[in-house]
């Protein structure tokens, strides 16, 4: 799904207005899914278009969704005092600065497009779901995406706000726009029977054209995630075990190859979103000149930004101002630059405690370039350096979400929980993971034989080095009931979270700009999760 022009979409209707516009438009000023979705064609583009809102930059673009995931965490910060991260690195986020929006990221960007896509989806389920100019495979395989993506929305949703509004059939502008905040339990089932249809009828890869959506075993790890979060550690198992055992996806010999730019489609990956170089977005519609060229300033500003956080910055680096001309010198020589902003590296804390004897150090903790020291310690895994193939702001590479390690490490996990439950064997299941991060099998095996409580510690550890940096460290915090005990031993460059942290800074805030448009969002919980 590397597309070009994709804002040409009529879909995008739906997706470029601010939530107030969006809903002041007159029904009949816009394009009518009645005459438009009535071929497979049609159906297929208006699919690439909520896939292009899954790409903006609040939510899997830049760092949209990594903010509220990763930072505030024990394993990334920016490597300066940066705006857009301290009200979650330094938990001071209120109702009003949730509202404060950087490069189309905030609290409310993320909310208002995750329901973005969510109306979207449900827009083609209603559209197609009896269109019989669609061939009945096809058709099924496009609702089971829109329900995939739907129920990914609404997990997210669940996951940062709890209780939210829930809808899942076509509603007036006027009806969308008061709703309540539906349960966390009813919406969580509502996305149980989506992942159930998802996994019933997406296939389970997708490739040429099509790379880049989802497969039914992204459904089914979603699934298995849910599971967990409620502590139904057999469910758990069961369905990581099915992805396992029946999933085309194996884990790799090296950790180093999953993250091979050149090898974006690997065995390991189970879903990554298909980015493409110089495509089109959301900061590019309407500055194009009278032949469609980008002003430069335009045209860096799309494309993945995901690398262009974690690449350095030349400005902070070296650490010997000696040094610079060699680094420069050396970075040429590779046809490489500093060309990223530095704002998402190795955390302080997280590079004095990642282990020296792990092979997966490299790849997360690096602060030397060809010999020379540097100033930071950067996550090499999500770095690309490349001139030609990956300059600022405008990368390739595809945005990683689920993979099978991920899937192996939930496995151990839950074996180790479920009632009966057994470490050594609950070891098994990442025996491969801990071997290929070790030089010897001594040391991989240091954490077999153990004690349930004693494994259930080492989870804790073996999923933050495997996962650095692939958003799922606060949830797993969370889940485990653990973030304030370890935010509270956190040492950051710039902030002090255990002075701010406070219990309902495990949700989010509902942005005040939703709650004045909408009183009936605080009808079930006037303190807005806590921030009032």
């Amino acid at each position: 799904m590397k597309t070009k022009n994709i804002f040409l979409y009529v879909f995008v209707i739906f997706s470029c207005f601010a939530c107030e516009e969006f809903l002041e438009e007159e029904p009949r000023a816009l394009i009518s899914p009645d005459t438009f979705l009535t071929t497979a064609t049609e159906a297929n583009a208006y699919i690439t278009g909520y896939y292009a809102i899954l790409k903006n930059n609040s939510i899997y673009g830049q760092v949209g969704l990594d903010v509220f995931y990763d930072n505030g965490a024990d394993i990334i910060e920016p490597n300066r005092s940066a705006g857009f991260f301290e009200p979650m690195g330094n938990y001071s986020l209120t109702e009003a600065s949730a509202d404060v929006s950087t490069q189309k990221m905030s609290v409310s960007d993320t909310w208002k497009d995750l329901y973005r896509v969510i109306l979207n989806a449900n827009i083609l389920i209603d559209a197609i779901a009896d269109n019989e100019n669609i061939l009945p495979e096809v058709r099924t395989d496009f609702v089971a995406d829109a329900r995939f993506v739907r129920a990914l929305c609404y997990w997210h949703i669940t996951n940062l706000w709890g209780d939210a509004p829930y809808y899942t059939e076509i509603l007036t502008l006027e009806e969308i726009s008061v709703l309540g905040r539906t349960p966390k339990a009813t919406i969580l089932a509502g996305i149980l029977d989506d992942l159930e249809f998802a996994q019933a009828n997406l296939k389970d890869e997708y490739t040429g054209d099509d790379a880049g959506r989802a497969s039914k075993w992204a459904a089914a790890i979603i699934e298995a995630k849910i599971h967990m979060k409620a502590q139904n550690w057999q469910a758990g198992l069961d369905k990581c075990l099915e992805i396992i055992n029946q999933s085309p996806h194996s884990l790799l010999p090296t950790y180093a190859e999953v993250f091979d730019p050149n090898n974006e489609y690997n065995s390991e990956i189970i879903w990554s979103l298909d980015f493409a170089k110089d495509i089109i977005g959301q900061f590019e519609i309407g500055v194009q000149d009278a032949e469609g060229n980008l002003p430069s300033f335009a045209r860096d500003s799309n494309g993945n930004w995901r690398p262009s956080m974690f690449n350095p910055r030349l400005r902070d680096e070296p650490a010997n101002a000696a040094d610079l001309e060699p680094l420069k010198d050396a970075l040429a020589a590779n046809g490489e630059s500093f060309n990223g902003t530095g704002l998402q590296i190795a955390s302080k804390d997280f590079a004095e405690k990642f282990p020296m004897n792990d092979l997966r150090r490299p790849l997360n903790v690096n602060d030397m370039y060809e010999g020379i020291q540097l100033n930071h310690t950067y996550m090499p895994k999500f770095m690309n350096l490349d001139l030609e193939t990956s300059p600022r702001f405008n990368h390739s590479d595809n945005r990683l979400v689920f993979r099978m390690a991920d899937v192996h490490l939930m496995a151990a996990e839950c074996e180790n929980e479920r009632p009966g439950g057994d470490p050594t064997t609950a070891y098994g299941y990442i025996r491969e993971i801990r071997e290929r991060a070790f030089a010897t099998v001594g040391e991989a095996e240091a954490i077999n034989g153990l004690s349930q409580q004693a494994f259930r510690e080492a989870i804790y550890d073996e999923r933050k080095w495997e996962l650095a940096g692939e958003a799922t460290r606060r949830y797993d915090l969370i889940r485990w009931g653990i973030l304030f005990d370890v935010m509270e031993d956190i040492e950051y460059r710039f902030w002090t979270p255990a002075a701010n942290i406070e219990s309902w800074h495990v949700l989010l805030p509902i942005p005040l700009q939703e709650l004045i448009n909408n009183p009936a969002l605080l009808e079930s919980d006037p303190t807005n999760n806590g921030y009032r």
